[in-house]
């Protein structure tokens, strides 16, 4: 398992937590594979709650091109600019570059965080 901080300059902290082994749905997964990527996806949904605070984090599987399993942990703000839609939706608004920019800020530490909790449940 590993996990990429997409880049997504609307949504700064937007993850992917990727299952190596190719499989097409989660349900190819042995229980055991199901519930540690559940328990991954939960660990960086907790971490991203900590650290930038949303108003909402979004979960979603997808991968529709590639037979690949991966979750995506997105941190979601009444402000951003596609709230309440989707984020792959159409944009609401305009961003508010101030409110961005201090998320921004906060993503070094977040990442380190991630990592390390990461290392320490995974190995």
């Amino acid at each position: 398992m590993r996990l990429v901080r997409a880049d997504e300059a609307q949504h700064p902290a937007f993850y992917r937590v990727i299952w190596q082994a190719h499989r097409a749905e989660f349900s190819d997964l042995s229980v055991l594979e199901r519930s540690a990527c559940m328990d991954a996806v939960v660990l960086v949904e907790q971490v991203v709650r900590e650290h930038v605070a949303p108003d909402k984090v979004n979960l979603a599987t997808l991968g529709n091109v590639v037979p690949h399993l991966h979750w995506h942990v997105i941190a979601r703000w009444h402000w951003d600019t596609h709230w309440p839609q989707p984020v792959w939706a159409a944009p609401q608004r305009a961003a508010d570059l101030n409110r961005l920019e201090a998320v921004r800020s906060l993503i070094p530490d977040l990442d380190t965080a991630l990592r390390a909790k990461l290392q320490e449940r995974f190995g």
